[in-house]
C-alpha cells in the first residue's frame, strides 16, 4: 500500500535512489513545466541534476487521495551547498534558501507513482517559511548551507543565520560580541587564510545544534602571524572541534567552540 508519509520522510533523507527505487514504477512520467522525463532513469537524471548541490526538502501543508488519484499542496525549501547558475529558481550561492509552492498530482498504479505531475507558483510566493535551524530535515539541510557559506567565506550569508546579539567564544580568544563583530573578525582574515568546516556529527533541536567537525586552514598569501599556527602562502593546518550552538527563533544566538584534537599539518 502506497504510504505519502513514508514518501515525504525517504524523499527529505536526499537519498534520491531509495526514493526511485521504493515508490516509482518502471515506466515512470514526470511532467513538470516543460520538462518531461521518462523511467527510472529519466527521473534519476533530472534529479541528480536539479539536486546536485542543493538539497530539497518537502513541507507538505495537506495531500488528499482518491482512488488512484493524490494530490499535495507542498512548500518546498530549497538549500545550496554551491553556486547554482542554472538552477530553476534563480541564481544560488552557497548558504541561499528558496522556498517554493508546489502543486504535485501523482497517478499510482498498483500502488506506486505511474505518473507525476508537478506546478510551481513563483519563488517565496504564497509559501510559509519554517524558522531557519532546528531539528526538522530543512532546518538540518539549511545548517549544512550555512557551514558551505562559511566555508566559501561568504559573510553576508553566514552572518544571515545569526541574530544581532550572537555571541562567538573560541579557544584562547576574547569573547566575539555582535553579529557585527563576527564579520568584522572573520573578513580580514579570510583575506588572507581560508577556514574550512566538515561535518563529522550533528545534532538538532528547536533550543541548540551540536557538532563535531574539522576545521582546515589554508592560506591564500603568506600568514606568518595567524593566530591557530604561522602559514605560508598555500599551507594548511587543521583541528577537530565540537561547537555548542545556542538558537533563538531558528537563529544562532550563541557559538562556542572546543577543540577535540591536536592540531595537524595538512598537505
Amino acid at each position: 500500500m502506497f504510504n505519502y508519509e513514508d514518501y515525504i520522510a525517504v524523499f527529505n533523507t536526499g537519498d534520491d535512489d531509495a526514493l526511485v527505487e521504493r515508490f516509482y514504477h518502471d515506466d515512470v512520467t514526470f511532467t513538470g513545466g516543460s520538462r518531461l522525463h521518462h523511467g527510472k532513469e529519466g527521473l534519476r537524471g533530472f534529479l541528480a541534476w536539479a539536486h546536485d548541490g542543493v538539497r530539497e526538502v518537502m513541507r507538505v501543508q495537506s495531500y488528499a487521495r482518491s482512488g488512484n488519484v493524490l494530490f499535495a499542496d507542498v512548500d518546498m525549501d530549497f538549500h545550496a551547498s554551491k553556486e547554482r547558475p542554472d538552477f530553476p529558481f534563480g541564481h544560488l550561492y552557497p548558504g541561499d534558501t528558496v522556498t517554493v509552492k508546489f502543486h504535485v498530482t501523482y497517478t499510482l498504479r498498483d500502488e506506486k507513482i505511474a505518473s507525476l505531475n508537478s506546478m510551481t507558483w513563483p519563488p517565496e510566493y504564497g509559501v510559509t517559511k519554517a524558522p531557519r535551524l532546528g531539528s526538522h530535515p530543512s532546518q538540518l539541510a539549511a545548517y549544512h548551507a550555512y557551514t558551505s557559506a562559511f566555508s566559501n567565506a561568504d559573510a553576508e550569508r553566514f552572518s544571515a543565520y545569526y541574530t544581532d546579539d550572537v555571541t562567538l567564544k573560541l579557544t584562547n580568544l576574547p569573547l566575539i560580541e555582535g553579529k557585527q563583530g563576527i564579520v568584522d573578525f572573520y573578513r580580514p582574515m579570510f583575506e588572507r587564510v581560508r577556514e574550512h568546516l566538515t561535518i563529522h556529527k550533528l545534532l538538532a533541536d528547536e533550543d541548540a545544534i551540536f557538532v563535531d567537525s574539522t576545521s582546515r586552514f589554508t592560506a591564500v598569501v603568506d600568514a606568518p602571524d595567524f593566530v591557530v599556527a604561522p602559514l605560508a602562502k598555500g599551507e594548511a593546518v587543521e583541528v577537530r572541534v565540537f561547537v555548542y550552538y545556542t538558537l533563538r527563533e531558528g537563529l544562532i544566538s550563541s557559538i562556542r567552540v572546543a577543540r577535540a584534537g591536536e592540531l595537524k599539518r595538512v598537505s
